[in-house]
């Protein structure tokens, strides 16, 4: 009987396997960052990878983000795929010079000729009870900057076959991992054909109005659907999976269905992802709303000790009252 490809593995064991598939596959991807190797990652996303290929393919780095980030582009140049691991969220921001200013502009500036093929893994969000620079959630303002692409997974399967895409692609990718998501399981078949790593899903189908959501809060989501449902509204699901590009035509085919949407991400409201949604869609969709669009997200506010997080972080209650404010219109 053949060995079964499907397997149900955590959302942080999909990316190390989908990494060690990376490593096995290509001798020109190499994985680098603050304790990958020895320790495995804070998360233990990359455990074992370093044992397997050696430590020329899974580098220890210097705590020195700018310069992790600059040496991957150096090896970019230079043939390799690197994809580096900023240790938290919170600590990218030594890196942002290297990532808006090279990584980000190369293609460009050298009229298509070069590529940089890079990846730049980010534990990102909230709901750890983490400290300061820990829990930030920081894709808008790499989505604000033209040769980046965003992506943000929300389950193990997709963990698994958007790094395998992001890896492949030769542009780089901010590759938006999902902390609090870590340890939830889920199926991944090993073999199958993916779809397009920015193509939006819709994981719950609905008639009454459509929650848009993508990396941690594709799950809340699905828990007000199904409060919702007790009360005999039908939502729509959309797990966005790319930040940018986004997928508006998904979201539009969506919204002209349902006729409402609300959109929900952790990272401050205020010029956050959702206002561009907010606005496009607005746009692509003036004669179909019957509502206007709702954001639910953090607040315009410093990320709050652990002990009031889950305050600062939107919630079952929060969403269900932007749906009935959606609905009451």
């Amino acid at each position: 009987m053949a060995e079964t490809v499907t397997k149900n593995m955590a959302l942080a064991k999909a990316i190390n396997e989908s990494l060690r598939r990376a490593l096995d596959s290509d001798p020109k991807v190499l994985i680098m960052g603050e304790d990958v190797g020895k320790l495995g990652g804070v998360f233990r996303v990359t455990d074992g990878l370093q044992k397997d290929f050696g430590e020329s393919r899974v580098i220890d780095t210097p705590l020195a983000e700018s310069g992790i980030v600059g040496t991957a582009i150096g090896l970019a140049l230079r043939g390799y795929r690197p994809v580096v691991e900023i240790q938290f969220d919170g600590f990218v921001f030594p890196a942002y010079d290297q990532i808006v200013t090279q990584l980000a502009k190369m293609h460009a500036r050298s009229l298509g000729k070069v590529k940089l093929p890079v990846v730049v893994r980010i534990p990102y969000g909230g709901g750890i009870g983490a400290v300061e620079h820990h829990s930030e959630s920081p894709e808008a303002l790499f989505a604000h900057v033209a040769g980046l692409k965003i992506v943000s997974p929300s389950n193990a399967s997709d963990a698994y076959w958007m790094m395998q895409q992001a890896i492949q692609s030769d542009d780089p990718v901010i590759f938006f991992e999902p902390k609090r998501r870590y340890w939830d399981k889920g199926e991944v078949n090993t073999e199958a054909i993916p779809g397009p790593l920015h193509k939006a899903r819709v994981v719950r189908e609905g008639t009454d109005l459509t929650l848009a959501a993508y990396g941690p809060m594709v799950k809340l989501c699905r828990e007000v659907a199904d409060a919702a449902a007790e009360e005999g509204r039908s939502l729509e699901v959309l797990d966005l999976r790319s930040v940018s590009p986004l997928d508006f035509d998904a979201i539009q085919a969506s919204v002209e269905k349902t006729r409402r949407l609300v959109v929900v991400h952790e990272a401050p409201v205020f010029f956050g992802s959702g206002a561009e949604i907010a606005a496009r869609i607005t746009e692509r969709c003036f004669y179909h709303l019957e509502a206007p669009v709702l954001r639910v997200g953090g607040y315009h506010a410093p990320y709050p000790p652990a002990r009031l997080e889950e305050e600062y972080l939107p919630g079952l209650d929060r969403v269900l009252d932007a749906v009935d404010r959606a609905l009451a219109y």
